[in-house]
């Protein structure tokens, strides 16, 4: 069985508003973006704040990772440590929120968390940086 690559496309600074409002409602600016922001802060001590570049993926999936060249170094609380470019971090943030968001007591929106886990996680494991990310979140 071969699988299909599953590929990005970067959300246009016109369409953001929209494309997170389709894919999460009001639920987006709410829980999903402030425990994204709030985890890259924990997992990355350097991570003090930037402008985020939001990701359709091709198997409806979506994630956001911060602009930046940079290279940050991880500590999870799982053990891992390591380094992880901004667009690692930013898959990274985004697999842990909608993992712990997926157990919210509002069954509609665990669905979408438990979805948007899954499309991102099939994307991520075609990533540079998959091993990494996986030593991360596993």
């Amino acid at each position: 069985m071969t699988l299909s690559t599953i590929t990005r496309q970067q959300v246009s600074d016109k369409q953001r508003i929209q494309h997170t409002a389709d894919l999460f409602g009001i639920r987006f600016p709410l829980n999903i973006e402030p425990a994204v922001y709030s985890i890259a802060g924990n997992i990355a001590s350097e991570y003090n704040g930037a402008y985020w570049e939001f990701y359709a993926l091709s198997n409806g999936g979506f994630y956001m990772a911060p602009c930046s060249g940079q290279s940050y170094q991880v500590s999870c609380e799982n053990g891992y440590e390591g380094t992880l470019s901004a667009d690692a971090l930013g898959i990274t943030a985004c697999l842990y929120a909608y993992s712990h968001l997926s157990f919210s007591s509002n069954k509609a929106f665990t669905e979408i968390c438990a979805n948007h886990y899954h499309w991102l996680r099939e994307y991520m494991l075609q990533h540079s940086e998959a091993s990494k990310i996986l030593g991360a979140i596993d």
